[in-house]
């Protein structure tokens, strides 16, 4: 049996009124994803660290550059795709400068508070959770 591991990192954007930053899969690209809004991150390259990978997957998908000095861990979660593929999802907290330009793997964005992120149609299962547990 084939059984891939595979680790990612997430990071919940604040504005300076607390507001998160919501980035909507584009539904061309991600034809099989149901739950279109999440936050900015993806799988890593083995070859470098979780920060490097996280300051890299901002700048693409948000043209914004990430604070490593404002990143706080927020959780890890286990994110089983079958009996054969197992993601680790780390989660951090942090800011950003610059103005959002998104990638071709988003369609739109949304500044949101927590309650109206929390309320949102097709929000990230996993990113509710860690919203729900740390703010």
């Amino acid at each position: 049996m084939n059984y891939s591991l595979q680790v990612g990192v997430k990071v919940v954007l604040k504005d300076e009124q607390g507001r998160i930053l919501l980035l909507k899969r584009s539904q061309d690209k991600y034809k099989n994803v149901k739950d279109t809004w999440d936050i900015p991150g993806g799988r890593i390259n083995a070859e470098t660290g979780l920060i490097e990978n996280l300051k890299r997957e901002v700048s693409e998908e948000t043209g914004m550059a990430l604070d490593p000095e404002s990143l706080k861990l927020l959780g890890a979660q286990d994110i089983f795709h079958g009996e054969n593929s197992h993601v680790v999802r780390i989660t951090y907290e942090g800011k950003v400068s610059g103005e959002t330009i998104l990638s071709d793997e988003h369609s739109e964005f949304k500044w949101l508070s927590k309650n109206d992120t929390l309320k949102i149609d097709g929000l990230d299962k996993y990113l509710k959770e860690i919203l729900e547990n740390n703010f």
